[in-house]
């Protein structure tokens, strides 16, 4: 979930939509209002942020609305706010169960709010039965409610047609470096060279430019994928690469999730009688076995959902390497995405045809749609290696 700082206007974190942000403002003050918003946009250009802040703005008792201190804006920004709820999928799909309970919610009466507002994040990733449900009601919306969807501007058509069209789309474009590293500087105090490079390397990505500038471990793990292309000297080192490569994603993962897991696993353990030693507790916890076999289905979901991300990343840092090679080959007017081994570009661009850097940037798109296609991850990767070996 998407962490805004309150005590500012609520859209001073959505970085390089002006545009965006008119409209949603206007719509929160009442101009051009309607019960259903999708929120579109390449992976970072602030999706989740508009949907909050204007989740926020919406919620607002001051004026001009979205001032980020009164005691709407502070709830939405915290979620904490009653007539507020967020649907962010942990595994690769919104089940309908799910969906249906929290339209059944959004149906009833604001409690302290001006709205009764349900967020999906990654709207894409609803089941045919749980895009069904969200379109009964956003066929017959409830008066006071709204919905805000968001899904990337790769993939629109993942939202049914039936739910796109009778929705408002708000537009996102992805913010420039220097938006990032100025967004950096302000909010989080990161000195200004290492902003600067961490925006360029996230490739507009706020989330992942931030994470990069405030967690060493994430510079190491880019510095491992971008050192691939001089490691593939033969067939089994472009497997050593690829398993590594596959490692180092399940690391990434495991850290991000365990802790979770482990709340999670005990609270329900302690909700279902653990450690109870009065009369049937152990026959309590005996009974629960399927709750917890539920449980541990949905943190295998959420596992393989982290694992493919992180390797999506690692993708897109290797794919970036690739770019900037040829933009040295063609001397080209544009910024290096990763300045920071500029020289290892420039060598490579000695070394290497337009041609071959082309087939190795490729080689690596069609690695992300693949496993975006559902293969395996590792017989993506495997074969991604074994194609920048050949060049």
């Amino acid at each position: 979930m998407v962490t805004i700082v309150s005590g500012v206007d609520v859209f001073a974190h959505l970085v390089g939509q002006p545009e965006a942000v008119a409209s949603l403002r206007a719509a929160a003050s009442g101009t051009g209002m309607t019960h259903a918003w999708l929120f579109t946009g390449p992976a970072g250009s602030g999706r989740s942020v508009a949907a909050r802040s204007f989740a926020a703005a919406l919620q607002c008792v001051s004026k001009p609305v979205g001032c980020g201190t009164c005691r709407g804006c502070h709830m939405v920004q915290t979620g904490n706010h009653p007539d507020v709820r967020f649907v962010v999928p942990e595994g690769l799909s919104i089940p309908v169960a799910l969906m249906r309970e929290l339209v059944m919610r959004a149906a009833t009466t604001p409690a302290t709010g001006r709205w009764q507002i349900l967020i999906v994040e990654d709207a894409d990733r609803l089941t045919e039965a749980a895009g069904n449900a969200l379109l009964k009601a956003v066929e017959e919306p409830p008066e006071r409610t709204v919905f805000l969807l968001c899904a990337p501007s790769d993939h629109p058509d993942d939202v049914p047609l039936t739910i796109r069209s009778r929705c408002r789309v708000v537009t996102l474009r992805q913010p420039s470096p220097d938006a990032v590293a100025d967004l950096l500087m302000s909010r989080d105090g990161i000195p200004a060279e290492l902003a600067a490079m961490v925006a360029s390397a996230a490739q507009g990505h706020v989330g992942r430019a931030r994470r990069l500038a405030r967690d060493p471990e994430a510079r190491t793990r880019r510095a491992a994928v971008l050192a691939v292309p001089r490691q593939l000297s033969s067939v089994g080192a472009a497997f050593d690469a690829a398993n590594g490569l596959i490692s180092a994603a399940e690391a990434e993962s495991d850290a991000a999730t365990a802790e979770i897991d482990a709340v999670e696993r005990a609270e329900m353990e302690t909700a279902l009688g653990a450690g109870g030693t009065g009369k049937g507790a152990a026959g309590a916890v005996r009974g629960a076995a399927g709750q917890l076999k539920e449980l541990e289905r949905r943190q295998k979901s959420r596992a393989t959902r982290a694992q493919r991300d992180a390797l999506d990343r690692a993708l897109l840092d290797l794919a970036g390497f690739y770019r900037d090679v040829l933009a040295n080959q063609w001397a080209a007017p544009v910024r290096a995405i990763h300045s920071d081994v500029h020289a290892v570009a420039q060598a490579a661009a000695e070394r290497w045809s337009p041609e071959s850097t082309l087939r190795r940037l490729e080689a690596v798109m069609q690695c992300r749609t693949a496993i975006d296609a559902n293969v395996k991850p590792r017989i993506a990767v495997e074969a991604m290696m074994l194609s920048l070996w050949k060049g």
